[in-house]
């Protein structure tokens, strides 16, 4: 009764300040918590997981499990991993203090193993068990004094935090026992899905033989004597050496024919290699080789029929992944499980989404997030794994923005059903850029801004380049007198982003901008007090001018100010009032002041803040989801689109799809609309079904995807059966949406004989009462209709109404059914004489 499962599916742990929050409750029934609350002084309890470690601690200690309590502290039990590799583990004793020991063993690499730790009173035990539950090491450790410990006062934490980097590995099940001591063999915490936990090994294993090929092959390249006359030449540049270079000594190769056939696709690159070539930055040699790969194939992947070569190109994609280049590994995740050119095996789905969010792939972190959140495609619905991901990439996506360089756009919401939007995709010599280009050069101020932005942030289909849009921003700032420009400005005149630093500039700058009254400016100032001078209340008194001017920069560094203990006059810190300025900002967009609520919500350690672990998810996926990375692959996806390269425009709509992205979704749907053959040629899923149902299961869904899916219930798709029910149910949502077409078809179910259940009419806020007849409903479902479509010229929804009210007309004058039904005949006809003048009108 006491036995809890706080994980039972494998997280991915990558290193970073993330991890799995965990909040207990109080015992429902009264004896347990009984007998919880006399051992807060005296606690029993047991902890059991599973491990596969790929690295100890870099640094200092990393995360494993640890417990924080209201104050925001460490207490028991905090474990922790060292450099070396033994278990810290520090506890808070009943006196207030805290005292840590480690053990004498280090845990193993590579390998799964079961690590167990029971507390009583004041003793330690502590066990790592095989995969065959044999024990491997015990230690046991006593204090003089008993601990503290009470689970339901703060949160327990797995893998990493704000507070600690969080340890490089694979955590499988995890079992709690709240007030129990137990032997080792007493637990019960058996390693779930064996065929997962096995695939992890034996990549890990095929690719430690990989990356051994790669550092041989290039340490022999490299040698200043290469071979004698018998040699066996591998490279095309050792031949070149030998036959016009010095003479040199023979140092074989090593591997025999059985490897070289086994990785033969590996070997015929290495030999396309030029390794004498210095490595750039510095760069991991093996990582160079992953990358190299992994672009080759990309660029067979994106021709015209590239995806029809999947099948050889899946062996690369594992090279290039096992040299530790994992987008290569999201490539491989997405393409085992929506069956892109090979047959769908979620077994390797879910592997390489794994492993592509151990070694920090944004988009594959992203892809866990959103089938943990929506609990799809056989993962289980868990919300606090979710959000362990998507705030890690929420975390990035702030960091990020700060990072000129790396392969990066705007996200843009930009539907391919939006004519509009799509003829305003330009790129560095099309129409638009080059009107905007024609304007700016004038002096047109408002042409050098959206350059500018376009240029720096690459949106609107333009490439990312920083240092022309600081061009754009110097001529704006000297030339004109605009605000928004002589800010941009003065920003990366601050910050060296592109440009050299000139503080001085850049502060004449911002006053000149904050005298116009521009808010963003204001808030510079005050940013320039705090981070330059050190002067608060000069600081303070600027962001709260910006703050009542509705800059939402301001209210979260008033936060800063108040968390940090430094607000002027305001003795020590206050969590409270900086949570609400933390919260005022995410209200206005501020991506640091959302992750700090999301935060807030996860741990529900704050007093206005009640745990909401959904609401947490969330907001760090809305965050996660403006990453520049993501941008990047949704540009791409839009670029082949327009450019009518439908296998890229596939391709790479799926890679943003399965993210959880909702217009990649729906755009996804989209093109595999206009051409199902691509789609059924290609895709083992049926793309139509699959995505526009992803879609309506997100928060931003648009009415359309409601109305499609709505018309797949009502009418039957494929091999979807009918479900009149549902298609009422997103009808309804589509209504509540504002689309005119939801009450409209809402309205033609009635009048097809079919009736609206209650809870729909409940749902759209329609008095039963009132609207007891199915003449009454319709009326009222009509003139809704009318009410949300354009008024000012005629519409379905107009005509709709129109014929409604003449129906009524007639059956209330005409008895005679015959001339009833006559009338009715006779009037059709005129309605649609009608509508067909007024087509032919507009």
């Amino acid at each position: 009764a006491d036995g809890v499962q706080i994980l039972s599916f494998i997280y991915a742990s990558s290193g970073d300040k993330t991890g799995i929050v965990k909040k207990f409750e109080q015992f429902e029934n009264r004896e347990l918590e009984t007998v919880r609350q006399q051992q807060i002084d005296y606690p029993m309890f047991t902890i059991s997981i599973w491990l596969y470690l790929l690295h100890h601690c870099e640094k200092d200690l990393c995360g494993i499990l640890y417990f924080i309590d209201p104050k925001e502290m460490y207490s028991t039990p905090a474990v922790f991993l060292n450099e070396e590799g033994y278990v810290h583990i520090q506890m808070h004793l009943m006196r207030g203090d805290d005292l840590a020991v480690k053990t004498s063993f280090s845990l193993p690499l590579k390998q799964w193993f079961r690590l167990d730790l029971s507390f009583k009173g004041g003793q330690i035990e502590v066990s790592s068990v095989g995969k065959n539950l044999k024990r491997h090491h015990h230690q046991s450790f006593i204090f003089r004094e008993d601990f503290y410990y009470d689970d339901t006062a703060g949160y327990f934490v797995l893998g990493g935090s704000g507070y600690v980097n969080g340890i490089e590995a694979f955590f499988g099940p995890m079992k709690y026992y709240r007030l129990s001591v137990l032997e080792t063999e007493q637990i019960s915490n058996p390693l779930h899905d064996k065929e997962t936990v096995e695939q992890i090994e034996l990549y890990y294993k095929r690719c430690m033989d990989i990356r051994e090929i790669v550092y041989e092959y290039r340490y022999i390249v490299r040698q200043g004597k290469k071979a004698q006359r018998n040699c066996y030449y591998e490279n095309y540049y050792l031949e070149r050496i030998h036959k016009y270079g010095e003479k040199s000594e023979c140092a074989a190769f090593l591997w025999g024919k059985e490897l070289r056939e086994k990785y033969h696709t590996l070997f015929k690159l290495l030999q396309e290699m030029d390794f004498n070539a210095p490595d750039e930055d510095g760069s991991d040699t093996v990582l160079e080789v992953g990358r190299r790969i992994f672009e080759n194939v990309a660029k067979g992947l994106t021709r015209a029929n590239g995806l029809s070569n999947m099948g050889s190109s899946v062996p690369l994609l594992v090279d290039s992944s096992c040299c530790g280049y994992h987008k290569a590994s999201y490539f491989l995740a997405v393409i085992f499980e929506t069956g892109l050119g090979v047959s769908v095996d979620r077994t390797k789905g879910l592997l390489y989404s794994l492993v592509g969010a151990q070694g920090n792939e944004r988009l594959a972190v992203m892809n866990l997030g959103y089938k943990h959140y929506q609990g799809i495609n056989n993962y289980p619905l868990d919300l606090e794994l979710s959000y362990a991901y998507y705030s890690n990439i929420a975390i990035k996506t702030s960091l990020d923005q700060h990072t000129i360089k790396g392969e990066q756009a705007f996200v843009e919401t930009i539907r391919l059903m939006d004519d509009e939007l799509l003829n305003a995709q330009t790129k560095e010599n099309g129409d638009v850029f080059m009107w905007l280009k024609h304007e700016a050069r004038r002096g047109n101020a408002a042409a050098q801004q959206r350059l500018a932005q376009m240029l720096f942030w690459g949106q609107q289909g333009v490439a990312k380049n920083p240092e022309a849009a600081i061009e754009w921003y110097a001529k704006g700032a000297i030339e004109t007198e605009d605000p928004v420009l002589i800010y941009d400005y003065a920003i990366v005149l601050f910050k060296g982003q592109g440009v050299k630093k000139n503080t001085k500039l850049a502060l004449e700058l911002m006053k000149k901008a904050a005298a116009k009254g521009l808010p963003q400016a204001v808030n510079g100032l005050g940013w320039y007090y705090h981070n330059f001078k050190r002067d608060y209340r000069r600081a303070a008194e600027h962001w709260l001018i910006a703050e009542e001017l509705g800059n939402p920069d301001a209210s979260y560094n008033l936060g800063v100010l108040y968390l940090d203990g430094i607000y002027p006059g305001v003795p020590g810190r206050n969590q409270t009032v900086a949570a609400r300025y933390f919260y005022k900002a995410a209200q206005g967009g501020h991506i640091e002041g959302t992750l700090r609520c999301s935060l807030y919500y996860i741990t529900g350690n704050m007093e206005d803040f009640p745990r909401d672990p959904e609401k947490a998810v969330i907001w760090a996926k809305h965050i996660a989801e403006k990453n520049g990375y993501l941008g990047h692959v949704i540009r791409k996806a839009l670029n082949a689109y327009l450019e009518l390269s439908w296998h890229e425009a596939l391709l790479y709509y799926i890679l943003a799809a399965e993210t959880g992205i909702e217009v990649s979704q729906s755009n996804l749907a989209h093109i595999c609309e206009e051409r199902p053959d691509l789609a059924r040629k290609h895709l083992a899923t049926d793309c139509v079904w699959r995505y526009y149902n992803f879609s309506v299961s997100q928060v931003n869904a648009p009415s359309f995807v409601y109305l499609k899916m709505g018309d797949f219930y009502y009418y039957g798709y494929q091999n979807q059966s009918k479900d009149l029910e549902l298609s009422m149910r997103m009808y309804a949502q589509a209504a509540l949406e504002g689309d005119s077409q939801g009450f409209f078809n809402l309205a033609l179910v009635i009048e097809e004989g079919n009736s609206i259940p209650s809870y729909i009419l409940d749902y759209l806020e329609i008095d039963q009462a009132l609207h007891s007849s199915n003449m009454s409903l319709l009326q009222e479902l009509y003139y809704r209709c009318w009410n949300n479509s354009n008024q000012e010229s005629i519409s379905p929804c107009s005509l709709a109404l129109l014929y409604f009210y003449m129906r009524v007309f007639w059956n209330s004058i005409l008895q005679s059914t015959l001339i009833y039904f006559m009338g009715t005949f006779l009037l059709s006809i005129l309605v649609a004489f009608a509508v067909q003048y007024f087509q032919s009108l507009s």
